[in-house]
């Protein structure tokens, strides 16, 4: 929890609670349902919380964001940035229905309002966001694929609408048909060695495709 509050000063006083109940709500909840191997569960905080909450270092969402999380696992990095964000309203999708009924108990432990979750592939959802969120699910050119046509038109955010996805390692070549897309270094903005080969790739998607 310290880690949270070093680089993120500035929360509320129920943001810092809820950001505290996370762990005992997902470790209650993974002796159940396994979701988070137990070696990330003990570091919640770093490989989880903080790491989710990259993103919000390279984009700040503005008050009425609409942002949806593919394949969110047990809650990554949606559940984090909810909290970070109360004004913004998340859509949490995953195939896999038993990691839903964690990500749905932990939103329900913590009170979230701004947070629903969909049990199918995305590929399904017609619905728009200004971005679209992901912690290394697929290759790039699968994950473009997947989420075409799921950009809102209207821009209000600083970055241009579009994916921002959470990848480790040499993206190069994964990247190289990607002009626009930019790669932030998460060691710009965390200190921590487990970081040292983690990014935030944001991609820019025109509106329908």
């Amino acid at each position: 929890m310290e880690l949270i509050q070093k680089y993120f000063p500035n929360l509320t006083d129920d943001q810092i609670e809820k950001f505290k109940k996370l762990e005992s709500l997902y470790q209650d909840w993974n002796l159940k349902i396994n979701v988070v191997s137990r070696k990330d569960i003990d570091e919640l905080y770093l490989r989880h919380v903080l790491h989710s909450l990259a993103i919000a270092k390279v984009m700040p969402f503005n008050p009425g964001a609409k942002i949806m999380d593919v394949g969110t696992g047990g809650g990554f990095p949606g559940v984090p940035l909810a909290i970070l964000y109360p004004d913004c309203s998340f859509h949490l999708v995953d195939s896999i229905a038993k990691k839903l009924k964690v990500v749905n108990e932990v939103v329900e432990g913590l009170g979230l309002t701004n947070v629903k979750t969909t049990h199918t592939r995305v590929e399904e959802i017609n619905e728009t966001y200004d971005f679209i969120v992901s912690r290394a699910v697929a290759a790039m050119p699968t994950f473009v694929h997947w989420v075409k046509g799921k950009i809102a038109k209207k821009q209000n955010h600083e970055l241009k609408n579009g994916i921002l996805y959470l990848k480790g390692g040499d993206l190069s070549e994964e990247l190289q048909d990607y002009k626009s897309a930019t790669i932030y270094s998460i060691t710009d903005f965390y200190s921590e060695d487990f970081f040292d080969t983690k990014k935030v790739v944001h991609l820019p998607m025109k509106f329908k495709g």
